[in-house]
């Protein structure tokens, strides 16, 4: 028994007893990336979810090797070493602001997705395609655009002429390393010259070597992203600097996918992709 008249231990906590005996624990609203402690286990984490399970709300701690445990709601938690009774999130009062897509833009509510057009919006690979698809994906099914992975652009000048790009059928490719003097730059200029592409094909692209760069490396809690040496596989090396599974191609999409699940919205993405991809959009959508 301390001072305070609070007995402490995990099982005291959540007892009986310490309700009639102890002070009442402070009710404490649920708020996104709260760190807690449950004092039962001992586990600490940064509240990532919250979710209805068998009828009882459960609050998801991540701790900081990226593991997550569900707790339900209620007594039993410290925050800054204080017990609380941890509750639902607040509820927001004042006028309803008009709901907003990851992207930014204003949703439209009741939406059924337009007939897909046969202007296309063209990416590297499959982890570009699920980036762009998740940011903007509400953007794109208004607009019906379709987002298709080339695996890669050496081929591109080809698939171009291939695809055949016109007045009601215009083409976007967002490119990886799109750089002046890169072999990528000279791939998009011999793709602008297939006929046809001349006003209905737009190549534009991102600096970085790859589409996870373009996720701001403090999403991660990093400064920044490792730098991987020359000759070693530039994915395969990012997983293992960053500590993940990396010796399979599963592997890297795992690791891909612990990535993509921190982005919520175009804040946690570089603005130089942010730009790339809505000038893409624009380019397509335009009035004939």
């Amino acid at each position: 028994m301390t001072a305070s008249g609070w007995t402490w231990g995990p099982q005291d906590l959540t007892s009986p007893a310490v309700a009639r005996t102890g002070p009442v624990p402070r009710e404490t609203a649920l708020e996104p990336g709260m760190v807690l402690e449950d004092a039962q286990t001992g586990w600490v984490g940064a509240a990532v979810s919250l979710e209805t399970i068998g009828g009882m709300r459960v609050v998801g701690l991540e701790d900081r090797h990226g593991k997550i445990k569900t707790f339900p709601l209620g007594p039993g938690f410290l925050l800054d070493g204080e017990p609380i009774k941890l509750g639902p999130p607040a509820r927001k009062t004042g006028p309803k602001k008009p709901a907003r897509t990851r992207s930014g833009s204003v949703a439209v509510e009741g939406l059924r997705a337009s007939v897909a057009k046969e202007s296309r919006i063209w990416v590297e690979g499959y982890h570009d395609a699920e980036l762009v698809a998740k940011v903007w994906g509400h953007d794109l099914a208004v607009e019906g655009i379709v987002v298709e992975p080339l695996h890669g652009i050496d081929d591109l000048p080809a698939a171009v002429r291939e695809f055949n790009p016109g007045r009601e059928r215009r083409l976007g490719v967002l490119v990886d390393h799109l750089v002046t003097g890169s072999k990528e730059s000279k791939i998009a200029a011999d793709a602008l010259r297939v006929p046809g592409a001349q006003g209905n094909l737009l190549v534009l692209g991102h600096p970085y070597v790859d589409i996870w760069q373009a996720v701001k490396p403090s999403v991660l809690g990093l400064q920044e992203w490792p730098v991987i040496p020359r000759g070693i596989d530039w994915k395969t090396g990012m997983a293992k600097a960053l500590g993940l599974p990396h010796k399979t191609p599963a592997d890297i999409g795992q690791a891909w996918q612990r990535i993509l699940a921190r982005v919520d919205s175009y804040s946690d993405l570089e603005p130089s992709l942010l730009g790339r991809v809505e000038e893409l959009i624009d380019f397509l959508t335009a009035p004939q």
